[in-house]
C-alpha cells in the first residue's frame, strides 16, 4: 500500500477533536467556567455555574478541585472564591446603623422643658458632705431648686449667699432650697467652705436632672456657643407639682424674689 493511498488512522479525528476542545476552553471566560464542588469523601456531587471575579482565584480553586483526595480543601477554596463577592455586595449595600444611644440631646431637652402644674421629675443625687438627695426627701414639702451654671463663678457665688442668707426665712416657710450644678461633689465643698454656705449644693455631673428639669442647653458668651447650665430656679409644691419656673435669672434681688412667691401660697 502507498503513502498517498494509506488510510488515516482513526485516532487522528478524536486527537484533534480534544486539541479543538482544549482551545475553546482556553478562551472561555473565567466568569463562565463551572466549578465541582466536592463533599469530604472526594466525590463529585453537583455541578453548578460558579462565577469568579478574579482570574487568580479560579486558577487556585480549579488546581484544587484537580487535586485527588482533596474535596474538603476544594470547598474551603470555592467559598473563598465566592467571599470577595459577597464583600461587593456589602460594600455597596451597608446594613443601615442603629440609634446610638447616649446622653440626652439638650436642644431637645429645652423643647420639652417643663411647665407649670406638671408633676417634678425625680431625682436621686450626690450632694456635698458624702450624702445624697432625693426629690421624695422632701415629699409634703415646698422645695425651691436653684440651677447655676458653675461654682465659684461670680454670679453663682452671689447667688449662693443670698439663697443661704434667706435659709431661716424659707425654713420658717416650711419651704427646703437645694442648689444644683454639674460641678463634681469636690468642688461644691470647696465652693461651700469658701463662702461659708449653708444650701445643701448637688452634684449632677451627668447631667441627667439639669435635662429632665429642661436647664442644660445651648449658650454663647464672649462669640463662642456651647452647651451649659440655663441659670434657672423652679419652686415645687407640697404635691410634687411645679408651681412656678423662673428662667434666665437675674442674680440680683432673685432670691428674695422667690421669697416672697414662696410667702404667698
Amino acid at each position: 500500500m502507498s503513502k498517498k493511498t494509506r488510510k488515516k488512522s482513526p485516532k487522528a479525528a478524536p486527537k484533534k477533536a480534544a486539541r479543538a476542545q482544549s482551545k475553546t476552553s482556553a478562551k472561555t471566560p473565567a466568569s463562565k467556567t463551572r466549578l465541582v464542588t466536592a463533599n469530604k469523601s472526594g466525590k463529585n456531587v453537583s455541578k453548578q455555574p460558579r462565577k469568579t471575579v478574579a482570574g487568580a482565584s479560579h486558577k487556585a480553586a480549579s488546581k484544587a478541585l484537580k487535586s485527588p483526595g482533596r474535596g474538603a480543601s476544594a470547598v474551603r477554596v470555592a467559598a473563598a472564591v465566592s467571599k470577595p463577592a459577597v464583600a461587593t455586595a456589602a460594600a455597596k449595600n451597608p446594613p443601615a446603623k442603629s440609634p446610638s444611644v447616649g446622653k440626652a440631646d439638650p436642644s431637645a431637652a429645652r423643647k420639652s422643658a417643663l411647665v407649670e402644674g406638671a408633676k417634678a421629675p425625680a431625682f436621686r443625687l450626690p450632694r456635698d458632705g458624702g450624702d445624697t438627695v432625693s426629690l421624695a426627701d422632701y415629699s409634703g414639702k415646698k422645695l425651691v431648686l436653684f440651677f447655676y451654671p458653675r461654682a465659684d463663678t461670680p454670679g453663682c457665688t452671689k447667688e449662693a449667699i443670698d439663697f443661704t442668707r434667706l435659709a431661716s426665712a424659707f425654713a420658717q416657710s416650711q419651704t427646703a432650697v437645694l442648689g444644683v450644678s454639674a460641678d463634681p461633689p469636690k468642688a461644691q465643698e470647696a465652693f461651700r467652705d469658701k463662702h461659708d454656705l449653708t444650701t445643701p449644693l448637688v452634684s449632677d455631673e451627668q447631667h441627667e436632672m439639669l435635662v429632665a428639669y429642661g436647664v442644660w442647653g445651648e449658650k454663647s458668651m464672649y462669640g463662642r456657643t456651647f452647651h451649659g447650665i440655663l441659670r434657672t430656679t423652679v419652686l415645687i409644691g407640697a404635691d410634687g407639682r411645679i408651681i412656678r419656673i423662673w428662667r434666665n435669672v437675674k442674680v440680683d434681688g432673685h432670691a428674695d424674689e422667690v421669697l416672697a412667691a414662696v410667702r404667698t401660697l
